[in-house]
């Protein structure tokens, strides 16, 4: 699993690498900047919906796959 947010944990890293994309391929599909991408695989950042159903969109998969809310 990527590096989580303390509110939200990502698996955005490994399904990127998983569909040959990089960070800038995926920031450019997307219409962010590859610093975001990056700030959102570092847990840095969490993403919009809108940004979070472009990033699915992208890579084909379903928001849900991407991130999840931590257990408790």
């Amino acid at each position: 699993m990527g590096r989580n947010h303390k509110n939200l944990n990502n698996n955005l890293e490994e399904i990127r690498k998983s569909v040959g994309m990089t960070q800038l391929q995926l920031s450019e599909s997307a219409d962010v900047s590859r610093k975001s991408i990056n700030a959102i695989e570092n847990g840095i950042y969490v993403p919009s919906t809108v940004l979070a159903l472009k990033i699915a969109k992208t890579l084909g998969c379903k928001v849900e796959d991407l991130f999840k809310l931590p257990k408790n």
